[in-house]
């Protein structure tokens, strides 16, 4: 992926306008494949395991709210009502 970077960079020196800036349609396209592979990998990985767990334990404790220092003056508003 490095190497397909360093190519891009140097492609695209070579071929925008001087002074101008931007990339060619080209480039731009080439970028865009490039992150809809890297994109598309990432999605079939999936959720790991230990991510899922996480999320299911976090669920449940949504289902039923803990609280702390019922009553107290200290209740994680940092002074904020």
């Amino acid at each position: 992926m490095e190497q397909v970077m360093k190519d891009l960079k140097s492609q695209a020196s070579k071929s925008t306008t001087p002074g101008k800036g931007g990339l060619t349609p080209e480039i731009q396209s080439r970028i865009g494949h490039q992150l809809r592979a890297m994109y598309d990998d990432v999605v079939r990985q999936g959720v790991p395991d230990r991510f899922a767990e996480l999320i299911k334990k976090l669920d449940a404790q949504g289902a039923t709210p803990h609280v702390e220092n019922e009553g107290g003056s200290n209740d994680n508003n940092n002074g904020r009502d």
